[in-house]
């Protein structure tokens, strides 16, 4: 029993060189009080590596038989990537539910035009393929272009905290070059599945010159560097897509 309460008392004793514990009543959490995220919508983000060889064919082939997925989810759009990554697609699908996704997925399952009819022939043509579930986030909206143009698909990989710690910072940023009519938001999407702590930044442009010049211009605009250098303390890494909508492609 002395050697029971002997282990007890060591266990449980401070080490050596911690003098006392701390006040508890000093310890704070940091507790989000902003807008949450609607957790009922959320959106699937699949990227296929297409064999290059099979790039034209593997478009073809969907556009003839896409509507037969979009009757059963709602297509927000879809993509080739021109800059960034060769012979890739994008494709952003929304959901009411988790359960609409499932319920879809087996319906499609079940559809012989659907599987010997786009699955049997669309797989061969392909290198990889991943997915990832996001949120829109609270403070942002999907806003559809005013015309076609192409796209910029800007991914961050933010420090793990969450939107608690760097989501203010980033919202400014955010809406600093959206205001300054610098680009045109489309969407901003925090992942919630798949690489976490990571935001999807969606923008529109004209086409790539005019990007070129409002990147350039905005450099120069001490609104925009102020924010960018606020945001980038919780950044470790970031990349980019330059994106072309296909023709059956809701956002064109």
């Amino acid at each position: 029993m002395l050697n029971l309460r002997n282990m007890i008392r060591g266990v449980c004793s401070l080490p050596k060189h911690v003098k006392c514990m701390p006040n508890l009543n000093q310890l704070r959490a940091f507790v989000y009080k902003g807008p949450q995220q609607q957790h009922e919508t959320f959106y699937e983000f699949r990227t296929y590596s297409i064999k290059p060889e099979n790039n034209a064919d593997f478009l073809k082939l969907t556009e003839e038989k896409i509507h037969l997925r979009m009757a059963l989810a709602g297509l927000v759009g879809y993509w080739s990537v021109n800059c960034g990554a060769l012979n890739q697609v994008l494709q952003i699908w929304k959901y009411d539910s988790y359960a609409q996704r499932s319920e879809a997925r087996e319906a499609l399952a079940q559809n012989p035009e659907w599987m010997e009819g786009y699955i049997s022939k669309a797989i061969p043509m392909l290198a990889s393929q991943e997915n990832e579930v996001a949120y829109l986030v609270p403070w942002c909206s999907i806003a559809k272009p005013p015309k076609k143009g192409v796209y910029e698909l800007a991914t961050f990989q933010m420090k793990p905290g969450g939107p608690a710690v760097w989501g203010s910072a980033f919202q400014v940023s955010v809406n600093v070059h959206a205001s300054s009519g610098y680009s045109h938001l489309v969407g901003v999407f925090h992942s919630e599945f798949g690489q976490l702590n990571q935001v999807h930044v969606l923008w529109w442009f004209e086409d790539p010159d005019l990007r070129a010049a409002i990147r350039h211009k905005a450099h120069g605009d001490a609104r925009v560097v102020a924010a960018v250098r606020e945001s980038v303390k919780y950044l470790d890494s970031q990349r980019s897509k330059l994106l072309l909508p296909t023709s059956f492609s809701p956002l064109q």
